[in-house]
């Protein structure tokens, strides 16, 4: 017995040291913050990282993603580790040669729909048939887009697809440079409620999730150093979900936008999820397979085997118990 109980000791010893070399190998952790990632900024603005490694010396630096595709920029260039995307551009990413894994859901949202001018005579998918569509390619937006003219019998050659950052879409769409605009909250909900412009086509469904990805080399060689900052993400998630006010104000303050246009956003975003796995799969192979047929992504790439790459979840359930 007593010789059990001291390989048991030897073990959790031996992985206590794995975890002090591995911290002790990294001198700073880099994490993206996005408006579109609510739970992010909650993580930000209370300094849960910086508190959970303060004591190994890691820096945490803080990088701003505008959009999903500039997360994937970032991931694939090394200056991110940990990078906020939807499911979907995450596949994308992935089929293209980015190394990455999404290890954990930050949110279910309906954060994407097909936006235009009261104006424009636009009221259905149809109707874009010859008109400029503001986008921001390999994003949650685009793809929903590329989906709702596929449903509808077109594809991206029937319109005119002008590459915007999302802000910038929203500008164009503004000032009547384009004819609409594949949205993305919270600036859409900006449009939405601050100038009048119509959500003329919304299907949640075809939202992808809202996962947080990490560099497969650094999760690699790092995975204690994961667990440890999935577990601060999950307590921010849940800080978001018991304070609700506190999520609504650092939203405000990151972005800028009047409360009402917050509300707007977080009435169509989910925080109750956490772990990713099998819901999650079913929707990105479901997006990736669409985009598939829409030609988007190459006939020889196994969209299935592609996502089971992808989606990893034994970092999240390891460090949240699940």
């Amino acid at each position: 017995m007593k010789s059990l109980v001291r390989l048991a000791l030897s073990v959790l010893a031996g992985l206590v040291a794995v975890g002090t070399a591995q911290a002790a190998d990294v001198s700073e952790i880099r994490v993206d913050w996005a408006t579109y990632n609510p739970v992010s900024l909650i993580l930000k603005d209370e300094g849960i990282l910086e508190k959970e490694f303060e004591k190994d010396g890691i820096k945490i630096t803080w990088v701003q993603s505008a959009g999903s595709n500039k997360a994937l920029e970032f991931l694939n260039a090394g200056s991110l580790d940990f990078g906020s995307t939807a499911g979907a551009a995450a596949l994308i990413g992935r089929v293209n040669g980015n190394p990455i894994k999404s290890i954990y859901v930050y949110s279910r949202p309906e954060w994407t729909a097909l936006v235009t001018r009261k104006d424009t005579g636009i009221t259905k998918v149809q109707d874009l048939k010859g008109k400029s569509i503001a986008v921001t390619r390999g994003t949650d937006p685009h793809i929903f887009l590329v989906r709702a003219l596929a449903d509808a019998g077109l594809t991206e050659k029937d319109v005119s697809l002008v590459l915007l950052q999302h802000a910038d879409g929203r500008l164009a769409l503004k000032r009547g440079d384009v004819d609409a605009w594949a949205g993305l909250d919270p600036i859409m909900a900006s449009a939405e409620i601050e100038d009048g412009d119509v959500l003329f086509y919304r299907k949640p469904e075809n939202n992808s999730w809202g996962v947080l990805n990490v560099r497969e080399e650094f999760a690699i060689a790092h995975p204690d150093l994961v667990k440890r900052v999935l577990a601060s993400y999950e307590k921010a998630r849940i800080e978001a979900l018991k304070d609700p006010t506190k999520l609504k104000a650092a939203l405000v303050a990151a972005t800028k936008l009047p409360d009402t246009v917050i509300e707007r956003q977080l009435e169509r975003t989910n925080l109750t999820y956490s772990v990713i796995g099998d819901a999650q799969r079913e929707t990105i192979e479901a997006a990736g397979l669409a985009l598939q047929k829409a030609d988007v992504i190459k006939a020889d790439v196994d969209v299935v085997k592609t996502v089971s790459s992808l989606v990893d979840p034994s970092y999240a359930s390891a460090a949240l118990g699940q």
